[in-house]
């Protein structure tokens, strides 16, 4: 993971932009009116990069609607309570 001229992360591609966002709403358990929503290609560093404007990514939202989201969230939190 690189660090691009605006400070934010970046992603080489769209996919792990993608792993990333998901990964953070696991991780951070954000609403729906907080933390970042989409990916998208920075034109400084021609990477990816998350963002909180926008339109939700499509991956993130079907993952909320459906319950994959939450149940992610709760799998990472068992892993957590094994490895202790």
């Amino acid at each position: 993971m690189n660090k691009c001229i605006s400070g934010k992360k970046s992603y080489p591609t769209q996919e792990m932009a993608e792993e990333a966002l998901i990964d953070a709403h696991i991780v951070y358990d954000y609403g729906r009116t907080s933390g970042p929503i989409a990916v998208y290609l920075c034109e400084d560093c021609g990477q990816y990069h998350l963002t909180s404007a926008g339109i939700m990514n499509e991956k993130l939202a079907q993952y909320r609607k459906d319950g994959t989201l939450e149940k992610l969230r709760r799998a990472r939190q068992w892993e957590g309570k094994y490895r202790k």
